[in-house]
């Protein structure tokens, strides 16, 4: 009889896994970090001798993404000292999401020279043995203060997340009174990060040994660079938010009125620009004219022409100079993005451009030579794994911590005041 029956297992049912764009998005980011850790692991164990760096060249893709990342970061210094030191309260919203941007932004440098630097190990060096004489010492220790003044900056924003505020409402507490210092920590970061931006400048300015860098206008081009990348990276990356999430939220009025100031600021920036790479055209010095036609002619041209100067420059300093276009909300955020591709590719041409040159010092005439620079497939799969990581915290920065809410930054920002003069005896 017991042939006849059937035994009944219990049905389980398994969890439904819908992949959304959210989810999708997420997975993608994933793996680009997981083989950039494959790839980091790779140059830890056996050196940089596995990438495409050479001793006239060392100085490449990862160190561009490092000084395009402190460049797009500018934006903090810039609207934090607007709104705490100047008064400009309005814009504290759009302060609010570039002081998580800058956040973002050094921890994506910091990555980038652990790789860069040969000995990750050692990186403590600099700041236990002192040498007051070096300026890579100097931005070293500028980036590492500068990064504790956004860490102090960014509490309050850490702080809105809802499962820290559930487990650790006390530390939640805390955090969030940190706002009250903010016009002490500008203060701070206007200095660290100004010094920062002008002798990061500064470090390829003095170097004698490379012509076409050795010029006292670089601090100058650094920082001009910084500030107009920085402000349009914060513009840009609150418009795309907005567009692809229901959780962000943006004042479109408050939006356009600093892309107008971008827009002269621009003006400034190519003038800057034109004069420093075209006045070179005067007198022949070896070295730095090869540099200019590798430059304006050579294989940068299209670079510098296209990337830099036309796309980077001239057309998006047009399209927010015109009324008409400026107040289209997708051809501002077009504009935008086109100056944060030319800040990146300045960054980059600035960087190439004084490495291909080669100058020999032997006596007699001096004999110039080019050099070429490819990177590796290593170093491009960690590069794209850096960039992801900045894409991924801003995108769980948008999701879980309002840093794209204007509503509730200023109603944040007001509720501070009030506590503020509360406290004031009368």
């Amino acid at each position: 009889m017991l042939k006849n029956q059937r035994i009944k297992f219990p049905s389980i049912k398994l969890p439904s896994i819908k992949f959304t764009p959210w989810m999708i998005w997420l997975s993608l980011l994933s793996l680009l970090m997981l083989a950039a850790l494959i790839t980091g692991i790779l140059v830890f164990r056996n050196g940089l001798w596995i990438t495409n760096l050479t001793d006239l060249v060392p100085w490449g893709l990862w160190i561009t993404i490092d000084i395009s990342s402190i460049a797009l970061s500018a934006g903090a210094f810039t609207l934090c000292a607007a709104v705490y030191l100047l008064g400009l309260k309005r814009y504290q919203p759009i302060a609010r999401t570039a002081t998580f941007v800058g956040l973002i932004g050094y921890t994506m440098a910091m990555l980038s020279l652990l790789l860069d630097i040969g000995r990750p190990d050692r990186f403590w060096h600099a700041i236990v043995y002192w040498n007051e004489h070096s300026l890579l010492w100097e931005v070293t220790m500028c980036v590492v203060l500068y990064l504790s003044v956004l860490v102090f900056e960014a509490m309050p924003i850490l702080a809105n997340f809802e499962w820290l505020k559930k487990h650790f409402s006390k530390l939640s507490s805390m955090m969030s009174q940190a706002h009250q210092y903010a016009p002490y920590l500008a203060i701070a970061g206007l200095c660290l990060s100004m010094l920062h931006q002008s002798s990061l400048g500064a470090v390829y300015g003095v170097i004698k040994a490379r012509p076409f860098w050795y010029k006292p206008e670089m601090s100058v081009l650094f920082m001009a660079s910084a500030i107009v990348g920085g402000i349009s990276l914060t513009l840009f990356a609150s418009m795309l938010a907005a567009r692809l999430s229901p959780k962000a939220r943006i004042n479109d009025a408050l939006v356009e009125r600093v892309s107008y100031f971008v827009a002269w600021a621009l003006v400034g920036y190519l003038y800057f620009r034109f004069w420093d790479a075209l006045a070179q055209n005067y007198t022949y010095q070896p070295g730095r004219t090869e540099g200019l036609n590798l430059l304006t002619s050579g294989p940068l041209s299209f670079n510098f022409w296209v990337v830099e100067i036309l796309l980077g420059m001239v057309i998006p300093m047009v399209m927010l100079l015109t009324p008409t276009i400026r107040r289209q909300s997708f051809w501002r955020m077009v504009a935008l993005g086109l100056v944060v591709g030319g800040v990146i590719a300045y960054r980059w041409d600035t960087n190439i451009s004084g490495l291909l040159v080669v100058i020999s010092y032997l006596p007699g005439e001096p004999a110039i030579a080019y050099t070429s620079y490819h990177p590796s497939l290593v170093e491009i799969i960690s590069g794209l794994g850096i960039i992801a990581y900045g894409l991924l915290a801003f995108s769980l920065g948008v999701r879980y911590l309002k840093v794209v809410d204007h509503r509730y930054a200023v109603a944040e920002f007001e509720k501070v005041e009030v506590k503020t003069a509360e406290t004031i005896p009368a």
